[in-house]
């Protein structure tokens, strides 16, 4: 017989074809499609391929990363690339700012050594709202934030009280031993924030003015929360929307998202592991 091309087959092979039933890739590719998709969207929809194919091997699915390469093009779908935007420029005046401890050296072996704190400007329909943050060096856990609709010290101090009280909810007596770290922004080198930080036994440390690399690690934070949230689920009302989704993706930041400089653990993780190893069994249960 011929085929609408014009190419003689037996009919044989054409029944045969014609009746064959959907190879094992596509009965595979049918069960994994929904299963891919469902976890990228409960995920927020911002994972790229290796983060989602981490998930699903957390979540108990034996797949093959390419799988998930392959169908996360099939359906459509893709993590979320960095991007910037223009912000509004800081100048204030600078105080008499603290030196710099850390000289882009980000990396420590332990919870609580290095803070690293930043801001970042978010554009809404009822102007520019400010969200600052303040991470752990070690962990890359979100320890305090704060949004608001005024860049001031204030700002700034709130989300630093916060991460006081994040830590002693948690046990920690005092924070001997521990540098706190930002850029040269007038709220950070301010007469009030700097006192908050001595009297609270903290080394402040301030980078070098016009330095691209002198609060490195914070930036790179707060850029995951440009691409995830910010740019990937605006636009933006107010300040009170920002806050509520700011909050949920900080809840999701600190216990689901995994990152690879800290081995795919996600930033609680590390912790556990961390406090597991420092401190006496009793305690770390």
């Amino acid at each position: 017989m011929l085929t609408q091309h014009g190419v003689k087959i037996a009919p044989s092979t054409y029944y045969d074809a014609r009746g064959r039933g959907p190879s094992p890739r596509e009965v595979s590719d049918e069960r994994w499609e929904p299963i891919i998709l469902a976890t990228w969207e409960k995920q927020r929809k911002v994972l790229g391929a290796r983060k989602l194919w981490l998930r699903l091997r957390r979540d108990g699915h034996d797949i093959a990363r390419c799988t998930v390469e392959r169908l996360m093009r099939d359906l459509g779908i893709a993590g979320v690339v960095r991007g910037r935007r223009k912000r509004p420029i800081d100048t204030d005046l600078r105080e008499t700012r603290p030196a710099d401890l850390v000289d882009r050296h980000f990396a420590r072996f332990r919870t609580n050594q290095l803070w690293v704190a930043d801001f970042t400007y978010v554009w809404t329909w009822s102007g520019w709202v400010y969200v600052a943050f303040v991470f752990d060096a070690h962990s890359r856990r979100i320890l305090g934030w704060r949004a608001a609709t005024s860049m001031t010290t204030p700002l700034v101090l709130d989300c630093l009280d916060m991460a006081l009280w994040t830590r002693r909810r948690e046990g920690v007596l005092g924070f001997a031993g521990l540098t706190h770290h930002t850029d040269a922004g007038s709220v950070y080198t301010s007469i009030a924030f700097t006192d908050r930080l001595v009297d609270e036994g903290i080394d402040p440390s301030v980078g070098s003015v016009g330095d691209a690399y002198d609060n490195s690690l914070a930036e790179s934070q707060i850029g995951l929360y440009k691409s995830e949230l910010i740019h990937h689920a605006g636009p933006w009302r107010d300040v009170d929307q920002v806050e509520a989704a700011t909050a949920s993706w900080v809840l999701w930041f600190n216990t689901e998202r995994t990152h690879r400089s800290i081995d795919d653990l996600t930033p609680l993780e590390v912790e556990q592991l961390d406090y597991a190893h420092t401190e006496p069994v009793e305690k770390a249960g």
